[in-house]
């Protein structure tokens, strides 16, 4: 008997999901919970596994095909026995109808003699396409220095993930080499003066389409440029209280609550603060009504390869500075892996993005609707800035907050933004919640 692989329920908000690279092929065994493949939405990357072991009897739905909720992708082949317990779990069972050109498949992969019919040996240009992508996936410095010492990559046998070259391989081959001799020498000299072929004539264009998630990110992004109007204001900020206070308290947090103690967790509680100071900006726009939430949801920007994602801190107000710290850290490490729930993904009031660990400086974030502000994090920067008659130098950040002009005036965000100021400059505020 066959049971159907389906695409699980999607989240209201996603309408369509992309098939990605299948793990397994048709007439390979699978074990239950397996992953067989990637699918992609504009939010997440699900992982979809094998309901039963058997074998993978079909595939029906393939790269970049696109996919709904319960669509069946696939089809797994199981014994009697586990079919009759998956019927008894709930499983859709398909009947399997014997024919002569499954039986001759089944033959042609029993046989050994026929493993070559299957799977002929690799052509001379499948080979050298997978040694240009062998060395395309080194690093720069990797080949970099490979070069500086004339090693060619192609031959060193990689000790990193997937037996990709690593720095460390390269600097062993380099401190085992024996010392260059007059040949080597004359030899280096020969391929030096040897004429060289034109970079020019071998560029070409690569036409890549977008991922799920970008097409999704783009559509966001002019969404909200075309119906908002997004306006910026900033501020700066002194860190040296609160760079004081994780100083202090650090070590202690850590071994206290078992996380590291950040500068997001302040900005969060300080964001939550100036939020119940005014109402507005923690408001969405729908339609002509302005929604007020009593609640702060807090989405935190994460960057991933796949591109930005925003994961929400629920209920923020409610969480220490310890349950924020491993909230997020929680969140981040899911979203690298594509471990993120779409659930986890949307519905949030408020968001928060850090520019300044990739070393922005000043930025105008864009809001992500339906959401009505954003508060932009920078690198933190030691400028001379005058205090009590006095210039001093001080690590400074600049601060910005992108806000929806139309249900938002200029003067609460200003004030919005000077109160998040007020509190990280005197984080004691947070405790006695002045």
């Amino acid at each position: 008997m066959k049971i159907d692989v389906t695409i699980p329920e999607l989240a209201e908000s996603v309408t369509e999901a992309i098939i990605g690279d299948w793990l397994k092929k048709p007439g390979e065994f699978v074990e239950e919970g397996e992953q067989l493949v990637d699918v992609e939405t504009d939010k997440v990357i699900l992982e979809i596994t094998a309901p039963e072991t058997g074998k993978l009897a079909s595939i029906t739905k393939h790269k970049n095909e696109r996919v709904q909720s319960n669509d069946v992708i696939a089809v797994i082949n199981i014994s009697k026995k586990r079919a009759k317990s998956a019927v008894t779990n709930g499983s859709t069972p398909v009947t399997d109808t014997p024919s002569s050109s499954n039986q001759e498949q089944v033959n042609v992969i029993d046989n050994p003699s026929n493993i070559s019919q299957i799977r002929p040996a690799p052509s001379e240009s499948l080979v050298a396409k997978y040694v240009t992508e062998s060395v395309s996936k080194t690093s720069p410095a990797v080949r970099k220095l490979a070069a500086e010492n004339n090693i060619n990559v192609e031959s060193v046998q990689g000790t990193g993930k997937d037996g990709r070259v690593t720095k460390k391989d390269i600097e062993a081959l380099v401190e085992n080499a024996a010392p260059a001799t007059a040949s080597d020498i004359d030899s280096a000299t020969e391929i030096m003066l040897a004429p060289q072929f034109s970079l020019a004539a071998a560029r070409e264009d690569k036409r890549v389409p977008m991922t799920g998630l970008r097409k999704s990110i783009s559509k966001r992004l002019v969404q909200a440029q075309h119906e908002s109007a997004i306006l910026t204001t900033f501020n700066e900020v002194n860190m040296q209280s609160i760079i004081d206070l994780r100083q202090r308290y650090k070590e202690s947090f850590e071994e206290s609550h078992g996380v590291k103690l950040g500068f997001m967790s302040f900005f969060v509680k300080a964001a939550v603060e100036a939020l119940k100071e005014f109402p507005i900006i923690n408001a969405s726009v729908e339609d002509t009504d302005v929604i007020y939430h009593d609640y702060f949801d807090i989405g935190v920007a994460v960057s991933t390869q796949r591109g930005l994602v925003v994961p929400i801190v629920r209920d923020a107000d409610g969480l220490s500075f310890a349950g924020v710290e491993k909230t997020i850290n929680d969140l981040a490490v899911r979203a690298q892996d594509n471990k993120v729930a779409i659930e986890e993904l949307t519905g949030g009031t408020f968001t928060i993005s850090n520019g300044g660990v990739f070393g922005s400086m000043m930025s105008t974030p864009i809001i992500n609707p339906p959401q009505s502000a954003i508060l932009g994090m920078h690198s933190i920067q030691a400028r001379p800035i005058a205090q009590s008659g006095e210039v001093i130098i001080a690590p400074m950040m600049y601060l910005a907050l992108s806000y929806d002009h139309r249900i938002i005036d200029g003067k609460e965000a200003v004030q919005f933004l000077s109160h998040v100021k007020s509190i990280i400059e005197d984080p004691n505020r947070l405790l006695l919640q002045v």
